[in-house]
């Protein structure tokens, strides 16, 4: 990375951080009240990933996963993973024309909120186009579920991945659209809105069936990468906040920190939270750069990171002592959301199956 590049992503990590430590009058704690549509907008960051010709930044998934990660360490609720990351990243495999041209500008400037409608669970295999289209003469119909969205309940343009025979296209549609309901998914993890989304019998226009310029697959990856990113901020911070209160919380007249099995906690902790980092930057310098082994680096990242951070929020949890437990803390919002992400694009068991899938590839042994 450039010197140029580390001095940018310096500054947009701490204009993001300083921008995400802001919480409504009387919020103590991290939570459910986070960051609106247009308060994203008004950062820029919405239009990171979109080009300078239709009003972004034209920047990469990189600097994306910056504030992604900013994210994680101080989780509030917003439309970012679903609206921005997956949206722009679905538009930039779309063939160029004027409808998604236009998607991209509304995506820039915050006039349009989008969400992508493809399977993010253990139920299917993952980046199946979760919905099926039928041409019927000069326009299509189309059924189908997918469940677990990112930021579909109130979305402006939904954005469905459809097979069309041997072939995957996005079927470009409004929420109000007969035969379509969105619904939300309550999860766990209250600073995440998920929606599942059902189409029976949708009549959409031969103009709003897009093609596909590149294949689809990656979008998981970036669903994947996304969440790895926001998994290691929010151990971050765990961590940090961790080793603040052993030095300060006293028992026997010491400080906690000075006792040997709490170190030895947070030696744990600082070693999984280590190697996360490593796995994450490898997996967004591929990603970011298309290189052809990026989806292996981003399955490691997000087996690691995904188990990594729940056990690192458990721990932070035991160490903070009976005030840990108390909703007060905040620490509860922490471990719902390393819950969440845990599963979210695949569990680790599902991407360590994919990671030895490879491997038992590149030795000539058959895949699963």
């Amino acid at each position: 990375m450039s010197a140029d590049l580390t001095e940018f992503h310096a500054e947009l990590r701490g204009v993001a951080r300083a921008v995400l430590a802001r919480r409504p009058p009387g919020e103590g704690a991290p939570g459910p009240d986070g960051l609106s549509w247009e308060r994203l907008a008004e950062t820029g960051w919405l239009g990171l990933e979109v080009p300078e010709a239709l009003g972004g930044a034209g920047a990469t998934l990189a600097e994306a996963a910056v504030v992604l990660h900013e994210m994680g360490r101080a989780p509030q609720s917003c439309a970012y993973l679903g609206g921005a990351v997956l949206g722009a990243g679905l538009l930039a495999l779309l063939e160029p024309h004027a409808g998604r041209d236009e998607l991209f500008a509304g995506l820039a400037s915050g006039a349009i909120r989008p969400a992508v409608g493809l399977a993010t669970g253990e139920g299917a295999p993952l980046g199946a186009a979760p919905f099926a289209l039928e041409r019927r003469g000069g326009h299509g119909v189309v059924h189908g579920e997918a469940g677990f969205v990112p930021d579909a309940v109130g979305a402006d343009r939904l954005l469905l991945l459809a097979r069309d025979g041997r072939s995957t296209v996005v079927v470009a549609t409004s929420p109000g659209a007969a035969g379509l309901q969105v619904a939300p998914q309550p999860v766990v993890d209250e600073t995440r809105s998920l929606g599942r989304i059902t189409a029976a019998g949708v009549e959409v226009d031969a103009a709003d069936l897009w093609p596909l310029a590149a294949d689809p697959a990656g979008l998981v990856d970036r669903g994947a990468l996304a969440v790895a990113c926001d998994s290691l901020g929010l151990a971050e911070a765990m961590l940090e906040a961790t080793v603040a209160y052993a030095g300060v919380r006293h028992q026997f007249d010491r400080p906690i920190g000075s006792f040997q099995a709490v170190q030895h906690a947070c030696a744990d902790m600082l070693v999984q939270v280590a190697v996360g980092r490593e796995l994450v930057a490898a997996a967004v310098a591929g990603l970011a750069a298309g290189e052809p082994d990026a989806a292996r680096t981003v399955s490691m990242a997000k087996a690691h990171v995904g188990a990594a951070a729940v056990d690192v929020v458990g721990k932070a949890m035991q160490l903070h002592g009976g005030i840990g437990y108390t909703w007060e803390s905040g620490v509860h919002v922490y471990l719902k959301r390393a819950i969440l992400n845990r599963s979210l694009f695949g569990s680790p068991g599902a991407h360590r199956r994919r990671v030895a899938r490879r491997y038992l590839g590149e030795r000539g042994a058959a895949p699963e």
